[in-house]
């Protein structure tokens, strides 16, 4: 990386070939250029240490005005003003620092003895001009370094803000989908203690098959609470445990039929959601034996499909609003593919996204 030091040894090396190359491009016939090399070596060189030390005060002297402009008048308050009045001072400061250099010369140093030729006022005045334009470029060097440099700290601090958005978003996402998590509990526990309860008192075995897989489905509850995804696998092994609560609950009120491939079984959805599902479908609709309620699982390579009969309630039942919400709300963290719900007169059905 070039220091500082580095950068003004260039600037001033820039301005010495470019105040000699702008020099001759304006005048290269001139009697200054032609006979250029047939001076002596000591001349030449005499030359060059003072054109150096002249462009390192000019350069020196563009950046004091650079930097002192940029707290006066920054670039993003008035560029054209600024524009205007920089460069205006750079001309009038580079004329005063040529008129003094001009002024030590002739005067201080008598160098004077000799009346200055038409041909030597012309290649004066040229060097003013390309002194002139130098300092310009100088200027613009460093403006447009100077604008990088905070377009890219800017840049920086945009991309390190959105980073640290994006971690507070995760943050927040994570809490909330650990919270719909948990909104799974009571909606579980409140569905079936009440009939376990009754099948304690009215069969004792039956009552602890009962709460066998209860313990089961608790327990897969609580062991995957914290996974985002669970492959489809285990939460068919897990539907098997809870269809038993569902068949000593309702009898023959409700049917399942699914018809998942093997081959999707490695896909994922997240935790329950089968529960949810089915919970959502015995909630609002009656089960009867005379016509029981159908429920059908079944899979394709994009989605697990969820359908049941319509068979609405004579009243609705109060909600909390967890079930299907639940699931969309898990869906709207982890995947930009959403649930899709459709309903027709005789089936209400769920699509959810199987996830790689």
């Amino acid at each position: 990386m070039i220091t500082s030091k580095g950068k003004r040894a260039l600037l001033i090396l820039f301005a010495f070939i470019g105040s000699y190359l702008i020099s001759y491009m304006m005048d290269p016939y001139s009697s200054y250029w032609t006979d250029f090399f047939t001076r002596s070596l000591s001349d030449i060189v005499e030359e060059f240490v003072v054109s150096i030390i002249f462009c390192a005060v000019i350069s020196e002297l563009s950046l004091f005005l650079d930097r002192w402009f940029n707290r006066k008048m920054p670039w993003t308050v008035d560029p054209i003003k600024r524009l205007v009045v920089q460069s205006f001072v750079q001309i009038i400061g580079v004329l005063l620092v040529t008129l003094i250099t001009h002024f030590i010369f002739v005067f201080i140093l008598e160098e004077n003895d000799v009346e200055a030729t038409i041909s030597e006022v012309k290649g004066y005045w040229q060097w003013i001009i390309a002194t002139v334009l130098t300092a310009l470029m100088i200027s613009a060097i460093n403006t447009g370094n100077f604008l990088i440099t905070n377009w890219k700290i800017t840049a920086m601090d945009a991309v390190a803000h959105k980073i640290k958005a994006a971690e507070h978003k995760q943050a927040a996402a994570e809490a909330e989908l650990q919270a719909l998590k948990l909104q799974l509990d009571p909606h579980f526990v409140f569905n079936n203690l009440s009939v376990l309860s009754e099948l304690i008192l009215e069969n004792q075995q039956l009552g602890y098959e009962y709460a066998e897989n209860l313990a089961k489905v608790y327990r897969y509850l609580l062991v995957n609470s914290r996974k985002k995804l669970i492959p489809l696998g285990e939460e068919l092994k897990f539907l098997n445990a809870y269809l038993f609560l569902i068949e000593k609950r309702m009898g023959q009120g409700v049917t399942f039929e699914i018809i998942v491939s093997q081959e999707h079984l490695r896909l994922q959805i997240p935790p329950l959601t089968l529960q949810l599902l089915i919970e959502n479908a015995l909630k609002h609709n009656r089960t009867t034996k005379d016509r029981p309620l159908e429920i059908t699982i079944q899979s394709d390579a994009e989605y697990l499909t969820v359908s049941n009969t319509l068979l609405p309630l004579v009243s609705k039942a109060d909600s909390a609003g967890i079930g299907l919400a639940n699931i969309l709300s898990r869906y709207s963290l982890l995947s930009a593919k959403k649930p899709i719900v459709e309903e027709d007169t005789f089936v209400f059905t769920v699509k959810v996204p199987l996830l790689p």
